[in-house]
């Protein structure tokens, strides 16, 4: 079986599928139909995502909160009733400006030499007109069938520099279905990249939603397990790109030099809820909720009259099978009382 980290890496990589630059040029205006793939309708989709106002009805469950000094990363999730598991990340990296970032992210050839899962990327069409690129991108992950992804994407820029990416499933004559992969039949995911206010860092937000034929549970634990490793090997190979040569074996047309302006009717959203500014109150509230938490008398009763009963039978039996016996009642107790907690604060 997989381990936790190795899952983890499986599902953070389709999360994170960052689209190259290396593809034929369509000039042909076969553009009414492949406008329609990514069309401004997909960036206010994403927009609206990634608000975390306008989704605070939603049941979003808390995965990862964690930082060291070049990076900060919070993810949360959410069940979908007729759609895969919604993600909402946010992940600042320190001394990055955003075009970096950018560059970082659409370089699927730099990608090539530091995550091993893709097996091939081949770009399969530029639409010179919408700035739309398609793409087809293998990846293999242990124990699994490789997946297949036939992915449209586009660029946009918005005011202050804000870039936005949006990134969908698609199909395309030059790649047909073949049975040795699985095709990924639903992917929505997108991010939005911007300066933090004040300091020398970059803040990259993203949605993710894809059904990759992965249980659910698995799928979420694997990613709790796995991501923040995954982002420090990121994190890594980005503080050697801007010091690695990287010679123009892309074309010199591509969505990112097909970048967007962000519609006039959207543009004034782009100042959507951050969580950057809030990420030090909230680690602060929830310190402050865990100092505040006392056990209850009649929790600390059944305790102490328990572990005087265990603390007995270790004393008179030494065997590993009544210390065993002993922690997994502690573990039950602890488990009982924060179940009580819970159900007195709802």
């Amino acid at each position: 079986m997989l381990n936790s980290l190795q899952y983890g890496h499986l599902l953070l990589l389709l999360y994170y599928h960052l689209p190259s630059a290396s593809s034929p040029i369509s000039n042909q205006d076969s553009q009414s139909r492949t406008l329609e793939v990514v069309s401004d309708s997909d960036l206010k989709f994403l927009i609206d995502n990634l608000d975390e106002k306008r989704n605070e009805d939603e049941n979003w469950e808390n995965v990862i909160d964690k930082k060291n000094n070049f990076l900060s990363y919070k993810a949360k999730c959410c069940k979908s009733k007729d759609r895969p598991l919604k993600y909402l990340s946010t992940a600042v990296f320190e001394s990055c400006s955003p075009e970096l970032l950018r560059d970082f992210y659409m370089d699927n050839d730099y990608r090539k030499q530091w995550d091993k899962t893709i097996l091939d990327h081949v770009q399969l069409q530029v639409y010179t007109t919408s700035g739309v690129e398609i793409g087809r991108t293998l990846k293999k992950f242990p124990l699994l069938t490789p997946r297949e992804y036939i992915l449209a994407w586009r660029l946009w820029e918005g005011k202050d520099t804000t870039l936005y990416c949006f990134i969908k499933d698609c199909e395309h004559p030059s790649a047909p279905r073949q049975k040795k992969y699985v095709r990924v039949e639903y992917f929505r995911s997108g991010w939005q990249i911007r300066k933090v206010p004040g300091r020398d860092a970059s803040e990259i937000r993203m949605f993710h939603q894809e059904d990759a034929g992965l249980n659910v549970e698995m799928a979420k634990l694997a990613f709790a397990k796995g991501a923040w490793s995954f982002l420090c090997k990121m994190d890594n190979a980005l503080r050697n790109y801007s010091s690695i040569n990287h010679p123009p074996s892309t074309p010199s047309v591509s969505a990112a030099t097909l970048i967007q302006k962000v519609p006039p009717d959207l543009d004034y959203r782009t100042d959507i809820t951050s969580a950057v500014p809030t990420s030090v109150a909230y680690n602060d509230k929830s310190r402050k909720k865990k100092l505040l938490r006392r056990p209850s008398k009649k929790f600390l009763a059944k305790a102490l009259l328990l572990l005087g009963g265990v603390i007995y039978l270790c004393r008179a039996h030494s065997a590993l099978g009544t210390k065993v016996t002993m922690a997994c009642i502690l573990t039950k107790l602890r488990k009982r009382d924060g179940s009580s907690r819970q159900s007195s604060h709802s």
